[in-house]
């Protein structure tokens, strides 16, 4: 089992159904944790013109993630996520900012937990899901960051549980965070 240790950065994936109960749990119980340290191996060419210069237009930015976002957010559903950083932001945590607008203007609560400055409250976590805050999804990588596999979590979800309430107490929202940065 690898902890978590590729780079400066993670995040978390925090899906929350938004409603009546189902099977007698509260919209609270419900959701999808994910916190991820690995980058996409195909997005070298979009981070190579992004430091080119390239930029999308958050508010003219659509694809499949936003428009799920979107439809999410019309089934009253929340999507979101804690992102944990330290500065100064590496080029990829650059460019991945650079979606996050259109993200939010879709409907995503992205967070950000900046441990520049302090203690990470988080420094052992592996990557995992967390469905339902009852079970755990380990992500498995090697010690570049490419993903070996997925692995159903047979023991105890509350250390993931707790994760999650230090990740959503301990940060800010995105918007917050980016206004005291030169991105």
């Amino acid at each position: 089992m690898s902890l978590f240790r590729h780079g400066q950065w993670a995040s978390f994936i925090l899906s929350v159904v938004v409603g009546r109960p189902v099977r007698g749990r509260t919209p609270r119980e419900l959701g999808a944790w994910r916190l991820r340290g690995s980058r996409v191996a195909d997005e070298e060419e979009e981070i190579r013109e992004f430091l080119a210069g390239a930029r999308i237009d958050p508010h003219a930015y659509s694809d499949d993630y936003t428009d799920d976002l979107k439809r999410l957010r019309s089934e009253g559903k929340v999507k979101g996520r804690v992102h944990i950083v330290t500065r100064p932001l590496s080029d990829y945590l650059r460019y991945e900012f650079m979606y996050y607008e259109p993200h939010v203007l879709a409907g995503e609560d992205i967070r950000i937990l900046d441990v520049t400055d302090r203690e990470n409250p988080l420094p052992d976590v592996q990557d995992f899901w967390m469905f339902d805050r009852s079970t755990v999804v380990l992500m498995n990588y090697e010690p570049d960051g490419t993903q070996v596999n997925r692995e159903v979590f047979e023991g105890d979800p509350e250390p993931f549980r707790e994760a999650q309430r230090v990740a959503l107490a301990e940060s800010v929202p995105f918007s917050e965070y980016v206004k005291k940065l030169d991105l």
